[in-house]
Formats: C-alpha cells, structure tokens, sequence
C-alpha cells in the first residue's frame, strides 16, 4: 500500500466517523490536518489528542479524549499495515 491510497483509507475512516452527527462531508478540513498529522504520529495518545484538538478548535465542541483514541487506533492501524507491505 502507498502514501496515497494509506491516505485515502485514512480520510474514508473519518469521513464514517462523523462525530457530531454533521454529515460526512462535513470535516474536510479536520480530516485533512489530522491525516498530514498521522504522517509523523506514530502514538495513539498522542494522535488521540491532535484529533481532539483539532475538532475542537473548528467546531468549538469538545470531544471525549477515549473516542479520539479510538479513532487514533484505527487511523495508526492502517498506517502500520501501509509500513508492512512496503
């Protein structure tokens, strides 16, 4: 699996994750930042509190921190695999 397609399956994961019920199209820009910052993230704590913050910032709505470790994991899974098949 390449960069691109790691990505791709990246924005796809938090596309679904739609967590304020907004729609899926609704966080192109956060599913942008958090994506460029899984590229040099290779820990779910740390990620997890990217992810919080970023959301927060753009919708001023705060996220539990266990919901934005768990989407972390999945986002970290992928790029993993992507590292493995290299």
């Amino acid at each position: 699996m390449d960069n691109i397609e790691m990505n791709q399956k990246c924005v796809h994961i938090l596309q679904n994750w739609d967590p304020f019920g907004f729609g899926i199209h609704s966080y192109d820009t956060e599913t942008a930042d958090v994506v460029a910052a899984l590229q040099g993230i290779d820990d779910p704590t740390e990620l997890g509190k990217v992810i919080q913050k970023v959301y927060e910032y753009s919708f001023e709505q705060w996220i539990p921190f266990e919901r934005c470790v768990a989407i972390a994991y999945k986002l970290l899974a992928v790029k993993f695999e992507a590292k493995c098949i290299i």
